[in-house]
């Protein structure tokens, strides 16, 4: 079924585009709102992400599967989406969390998902990319510092700061 949706979509017949939006929607929401500020910064990562998936799909090899060529192409683009505006964006400095959780493993147990996504979108951008990459997607320093144009030491102070950050967000929420 996927391969005459990806057939359809590479003859850019506009039902085939909108079968493998739907088909896919859900699963690139769920990596691209670990990159952005929001939802609706989310959608728009994800948008502009099948907007590369439809122009690009005639170099798709058949023969590979199809969901981790998606994956990559949704992580380039919110990691670009990320470089486009970091600019823009202040970075924030909070204040590391010092104090030790006693309760640390029952308080996030007990975190829904939707919880988890809004405390790493509090983040700032640089932290949160930097987290998502690492934790999330599994990415080493030296790998991260080259998709994003920044020095090893820099990725890893990053990857600090957030979880501090996370902390201190887990403290004040939860605690």
């Amino acid at each position: 079924m996927i391969r005459e949706i990806i057939k359809g979509c590479q003859k850019r017949h506009r039902a085939s585009q909108k079968k493998l939006y739907k088909m896919f929607y859900a699963y690139g929401m769920s990596i691209t709102l670990r990159y952005a500020d929001s939802r609706d910064q989310a959608a728009l990562i994800l948008n502009d992400a099948f907007m590369k998936v439809f122009t690009g799909i005639d170099s798709y090899n058949m023969k590979r599967p199809f969901k981790p060529w998606l994956r990559q192409i949704i992580i380039n683009t919110a990691i670009n989406h990320f470089h486009k505006h970091e600019n823009e964006l202040k970075l924030e400095q909070l204040e590391a969390a010092r104090n030790k959780m006693d309760s640390r493993e029952t308080i996030i147990s007990s975190i829904s998902y939707e919880e988890i996504i809004d405390m790493v979108q509090q983040l700032s951008p640089a932290y949160r990319t930097v987290f998502n990459l690492h934790v999330i997607e599994g990415f080493k320093h030296k790998e991260i510092a080259e998709m994003l144009d920044i020095s090893i030491g820099t990725s890893k102070s990053n990857l600090s700061k957030a979880k501090n950050n996370l902390q201190a967000i887990l403290q004040k929420n939860f605690i």
